[in-house]
């Protein structure tokens, strides 16, 4: 068993969904067990109903998310007394689960910053539950850490064994893409996105590939401007940075480049353009990276699937994905600071 392993806190996610039903199979991998010690942020009823429903023996210590400290335990699991979950889980969106997620994630947010913890995997939310709680400001995860990690450029950087993707914008409707559309937020992404494969995943020369966002990449202005206005001089300054990077690429092609090997990382310009070709190529193992933090967050490229929730159906492979990466990501980052010291 390694000494001085990470701490790992997980969030359940929203009560309502798979949060806990994938947690609790993650967990249940004693490959992954061995790997780290884990603090789960969520509701300890619910996580010990749901081990028992699926007849997976997990020994856990307990104890109230106030309590909150660095522990020398396996495997412990918060609890959150003031939310009363109905016997019979509501399986939508609702307040209570919005509420509750919340409150996981701002406690892990918490315990990252203090150092209780090395790295953050998130279970899924459901952005409608975080509008009916009243935290509608916040489109998703990435906000809220940006937000309270007090980081002024996040991007958010899809990881699976074939293909690396950074998305240039991240949740705004399709059409509201364009009035949001500047050199800024292409060429953030890639300096986050160089940073990271020279840091986290030890490239000494990362290459980089940047999507156009209309057909064609635009085909020299015939269906549209915006890889001549802003996405080129974006690659342009990047170059003159120091970073290996090229662009503007059709996008129908780009991720068919990066999956022969031809780059390390492709920056999409909005979500679906990125998020396609991700969860086509690496569904069950895809993790979603937050770059540009102070801390470490990752999670699985999924929802919180409420159709399926409590039914036995939900593959943790994503999560699992998630977790293993997270370690990686910590165990890297407490290297460094021993080496530094």
């Amino acid at each position: 068993m390694q000494k001085n392993r990470p701490v790992i806190g997980i969030t359940m996610g929203d009560p309502c969904g798979i949060g806990a039903e994938i947690v609790v199979k993650a967990l249940a991998d004693p490959l992954l067990r061995r790997r780290a010690r884990y603090i789960v942020f969520g509701l300890s009823e619910q996580f010990a109903y749901t081990a028992d429903a699926l007849e997976v023996e997990l020994t856990f210590h307990r104890d109230h998310h106030e309590n909150l400290r660095r522990y020398y335990h396996e495997l412990v699991v918060l609890d959150y007394d003031e939310f009363s979950l109905p016997p019979r889980m509501p399986r939508e969106p609702s307040r209570i689960g919005g509420q509750a997620s919340m409150a996981f994630c701002l406690d892990a947010i918490e315990a990252a910053q203090r150092e209780l913890i090395d790295a953050i995997v998130t279970a899924p939310i459901s952005k409608t539950s975080w509008k009916l709680a009243k935290f509608g400001k916040y489109p998703g995860h990435t906000e809220l850490l940006a937000e309270k990690c007090r980081t002024r450029h996040v991007a958010m950087m899809f990881v699976t064994p074939k293909l690396k993707v950074a998305l240039a914008t991240i949740h705004l409707p399709l059409f509201e893409v364009r009035h949001r559309f500047t050199i800024g937020c292409v060429f953030n992404p890639i300096e986050l996105a160089d940073k990271a494969l020279r840091d986290l995943f030890g490239l000494e020369n990362p290459r980089i590939m940047v999507a156009g966002i209309n057909p064609h990449a635009g085909e020299d202005g015939r269906f549209g401007d915006e890889e001549n206005r802003i996405i080129a001089p974006a690659v342009l300054l990047a170059s003159e940075a120091g970073i290996n990077v090229s662009g503007p690429y059709p996008a129908d092609t780009v991720f068919l480049k990066a999956v022969e090997g031809k780059c390390d990382c492709v920056i999409a310009m909005y979500h679906d353009q990125g998020l396609i070709p991700v969860k086509l190529l690496g569904w069950r193992d895809a993790v979603n990276l937050t770059l540009g933090l102070p801390i470490v967050r990752t999670s699985p490229d999924h929802g919180t699937a409420f159709d399926i929730a409590g039914k036995n159906l939900a593959d943790p492979s994503s999560m699992i994905a998630a977790v293993n990466l997270a370690i990686d990501l910590a165990e890297k980052r407490l290297a460094g600071r021993q080496g530094s010291q």
